[in-house]
């Protein structure tokens, strides 16, 4: 089958066409055509032989990236009954061990796989589970986000960024967000109460007893996680979603009685994902794709996301 993978960690160049051994299906999982694949930012470290929680499990290359899809059901393997052939389903799989997503076929557990919402296309559906469930796992299962509490997201235009503030808003927080400008209005109709320029005035100037500061941005302006502890209120919590955070931050946020969450991981979670695609097709989530690639463009689609792309990126993988 096709396949864009990596033989060597480097830029966006590494990423070459390859063919590989379609996967077999083992008992309980699904082989699934893939229809279209999310980018996402754990992508472009993998490539870049960064340290992630997937560095470890690469194992012997070529190495296929991605990590969430979209696509119809081909096969079923022994002892599956969730689907069967010609469903059309959407799923985050194996993280952190690899699931060769940038390929035109994937095997998985049936259960890290729910079925596609309706309403949108298959290059959108694959938008969300990784960004989706990062989103909401963060703000309900590690946060226990309360109504009435304020959340701060920094990197609000991004892809877990656009879905943190429809979910904290759903959950009936203040919800203030750093985005460019251009990005403002459509932050607003997401359901922002306040949007906060970054290039233009310091967050911490404006916000305010913060209970729960989500960093989407982390190494990339590593310089936003200690001043976000000037906004937090005491007892608030600082989640580092995104990697990097200056030395002696975790000692610095103790000194100030800020409580500093573990880093998390994303997990896969057919349930959660059920969750989402049923608030998709009720029209109270919106996915935001910022541009679509064909499979063969990949390079191109991670130096496009690289800079910061409005929403997700994705590939689309079937001819």
């Amino acid at each position: 089958m096709r396949a864009m993978g990596i033989n060597g960690f480097g830029g966006p160049e590494v990423l070459t066409p390859v063919t590989v051994a379609r996967p077999v299906p083992m008992p309980t999982e699904v082989l699934v055509r893939v229809y279209a694949a999310g980018v996402n930012p754990l992508d472009l470290r993998t490539r870049e032989g960064l340290p992630t929680p997937a560095a470890d499990a690469l194992g012997t290359p070529p190495h296929i990236l991605g990590w969430e899809v979209s696509g119809v059901v081909e096969e079923t393997g022994r002892g599956e009954f969730l689907f069967a052939p010609g469903d059309e389903v959407f799923g985050l799989l194996w993280l952190p061990r690899p699931a060769g997503a940038y390929a035109e076929f994937v095997a998985a557990p049936s259960r890290q796989f729910a079925r596609k919402p309706v309403t949108i296309d298959h290059d959108h559906a694959a938008a969300v589970p990784l960004a989706g469930l990062t989103a909401w796992q963060v703000l309900t299962d590690l946060a226990g986000l309360r109504p009435g509490q304020r959340v701060l997201v920094h990197g609000a235009g991004g892809g877990v960024g656009h879905l943190a503030v429809q979910f904290a808003k759903r959950l009936g927080a203040h919800v203030t967000a750093t985005a460019s400008k251009g990005k403002h209005d459509w932050l607003r109709e997401l359901g922002a109460d306040e949007l906060i320029d970054y290039r233009e005035i310091p967050f911490e100037r404006v916000a305010r007893d913060i209970d729960i500061v989500l960093d989407l941005v982390g190494m990339v302006q590593p310089d936003t996680a200690l001043r976000s502890l000037e906004v937090l209120r005491p007892g608030g919590l600082f989640i580092p979603v995104a990697p990097g955070r200056p030395a002696g931050f975790a000692e610095r946020a103790d000194a100030v009685g800020v409580r500093l969450a573990p880093e998390p991981l994303v997990e896969p979670d057919g349930h959660g994902l059920a969750r989402l695609a049923a608030l998709i097709d009720n029209g109270e989530l919106d996915v935001h794709v910022d541009r679509v690639f064909p499979l063969e463009e990949a390079a191109n689609a991670h130096l496009h996301a690289g800079k910061g792309a409005t929403g997700k990126t994705v590939l689309h993988v079937v001819r």
